[in-house]
């Protein structure tokens, strides 16, 4: 794949005793080695994506490994033409993926893992109830064929969504078999750790989550319709993980389809269709500023953080 960035995508739930102790030292040595992007870190372990050299990831990542529980954590590796971060962040949380549900332990136990090998049976069967476990904004530019999106803005809204939702489907004589999928799979942990404690039995998840289904599923026999939505530069990807087509509203900071930069409310920057009407001439203006800012960094080769992206309930 081209490339000369390195893009890692990680999480392990796991115990960590004292992640303040921990940030620091990861922190000094994404910097040390140039590395950008995201991590966060709580009790119940680490999630993230972060970019580099391949000799810059792979000393982070060596790192990683020797935290507690981490030695065996799966890395979902992919590439950019050019840095997809603007800074390198380490955050302490409560939840390294933030449901509200504090007696939610996915190391108790989790649903059953398919992999994307094998998933495509799994959810053409009539009798499986696909849900997409992202939010709104996600699943608008990309999802699986016959999959229910909850409509959720925030992943600490599926356990309401999801018990009302078990309630009409039982309500309609079936027995739920349901099957569940996300970005990189830990939201998935969560919400089929979530199901198992509210009684359903039948519960699957995509292994690696959608990009190890598009990395991994051909797209002549793939039931994936669009592209999948990342939190960095790159916006969203497609098969094989190429870079899609999306670009990034830096006023609303969702996905804007290639269509919609064709409209009159699409200004770069400033606004896209969806939300022209809901900024002020003052905040408007600021965009523009930034944008122009923007620019004038591109131009002396400097980095713009710019607007920041949705903070990763990252898979």
């Amino acid at each position: 794949m081209d490339g000369s960035v390195r893009v890692a995508a990680l999480y392990q739930f796991t115990r960590f005793d004292d992640p303040a102790a921990i940030r620091g030292p990861l922190l000094a040595l994404c910097v040390a080695q140039g590395v950008k992007g995201t991590l966060l870190l709580a009790r119940e372990g680490i999630n993230g994506t972060i970019a580099g050299s391949e000799t810059a990831i792979d000393a982070v990542l060596d790192h990683v490994r020797r935290l507690p529980g981490c030695g065996e954590i799966e890395i979902k590796y992919s590439h950019a033409a050019t840095m997809p971060f603007h800074r390198m962040k380490v955050r302490l949380k409560r939840e390294i993926v933030t449901m509200g549900q504090p007696d939610i332990d996915p190391l108790a136990g989790v649903g059953h893992y398919v992999a994307p090998s094998e998933w495509n049976d799994l959810i053409a069967d009539p009798d499986t109830v696909l849900i997409d476990t992202r939010n709104d904004y996600e699943v608008a530019i990309g999802t699986f064929r016959g999959a229910i999106d909850p409509k959720t803005t925030s992943f600490s809204e599926f356990p309401d969504w999801f018990r009302a939702k078990r309630a009409q489907i039982e309500a309609e004589g079936r027995t739920p078999r349901i099957a569940m999928f996300c970005t990189g799979g830990i939201r998935c942990e969560k919400s089929t750790a979530f199901a198992l404690s509210e009684g359903v039995e039948q519960v699957y998840h995509l292994k690696g989550g959608i990009l190890a289904y598009l990395e991994q599923v051909p797209q002549d026999r793939s039931l994936w319709d669009g592209e999948c939505f990342v939190f960095d530069e790159r916006v969203a990807v497609k098969h094989g993980l190429e870079v899609g087509e999306h670009v990034l509203c830096r006023a609303c900071r969702m996905p804007v389809r290639p269509e919609a930069r064709d409209s009159a409310d699409y200004v770069e920057g400033v606004s896209c269709p969806a939300c022209v009407g809901t900024r002020t001439e003052e905040q408007r203006a600021s965009y523009a500023e930034r944008h122009r800012q923007a620019l004038l960094a591109a131009q002396r080769g400097a980095a713009h953080v710019g607007a920041a992206y949705p903070e990763p309930e990252a898979d």
